[in-house]
């Protein structure tokens, strides 16, 4: 069996920035096991399948390791290609998944992802948290992933986390956020324990990021940067109970992969 890939690099402009993601357009699903077969053979943080169906395209995520609930990047990925190849009259595109209806939209020569709104709550977090981050953060809250806002950009840039201990931890995600110094706010992203490090732009961490940030600064327009070595940049805007990520992406490779 023959399957369309497509690598993506997403939350970016130019190749070898922002995040990978592979991208298999199948007219029906897979086995499970092959699908995550095939996202362990391409070794990047998401690979995203998805099937067109009578009320709009169904999408799933898988890393390395396991199928997850949401991916932004590998999101923006699909609807690239979507855009590019696909169906290039297309203005939006609906998008069935795990965590319910995602939307993305054309915006000139970006995409807006329409998602939920993940706002974060103050938690007590386990003391290994700060111990495997390696420097203390002056506030910890917690969504579906810790996060974790520290007092400058050098700060989030200078933490080199013990993987293993993160992996430990009762929550797939850690966040790592503070104030930025050309932005309006600067992340990194680990997930050790779904098979991710660190993932280079993580649309879902904006999930919480976009809420905490515009309540923190009191802007409805945010401009973000996740500082990862790859590095890609994020517009984020809050909207109720939802959020809008916006970005750009590129193709990096187009091919075929024989199962």
């Amino acid at each position: 069996m023959k399957i369309s890939i497509f690598q993506i690099d997403a939350f970016t402009s130019t190749v070898f920035a922002g995040n990978p993601a592979a991208v298999c357009p199948l007219k029906s699903w897979l086995p499970d096991a092959t699908m995550q077969s095939v996202a362990a053979e391409n070794n990047l943080s998401e690979t995203a399948f998805f099937v067109s169906e009578d009320d709009g395209q169904h999408i799933r995520w898988f890393t390395p390791r396991k199928e997850v609930d949401l991916c932004g990047h590998a999101t923006l990925a699909s609807a690239f290609v979507i855009f590019n190849h696909l169906d290039p009259t297309a203005t939006r595109v609906d998008f069935q998944s795990r965590s319910g209806l995602l939307k993305v939209a054309r915006a000139g020569d970006m995409m807006v992802l329409d998602f939920p709104s993940w706002e974060p709550q103050a938690c007590e977090a386990p003391p290994a948290l700060a111990e495997a981050l390696g420097a203390a953060p002056r506030e910890i809250l917690a969504n579906r992933d810790y996060l974790c806002v520290y007092g400058s950009e050098g700060e989030v840039r200078a933490l080199a986390p013990d993987m293993d201990r993160l992996a430990a931890l009762d929550r797939p995600g850690i966040v790592v956020t503070a104030p930025g110094e050309r932005h309006d706010f600067v992340s990194r992203f680990f997930a050790p324990g779904l098979g991710i490090p660190e993932d280079p732009v993580t649309g879902r961490a904006h999930c919480m990021l976009t809420p905490y940030w515009a309540g923190r600064l009191g802007k409805e327009r945010l401009n973000a940067a996740q500082v990862s070595p790859r590095g890609g940049e994020l517009y984020c805007m809050p909207r109720g109970d939802r959020v809008a990520i916006a970005g750009r992406a590129v193709r990096y490779m187009q091919g075929m992969i024989e199962i």
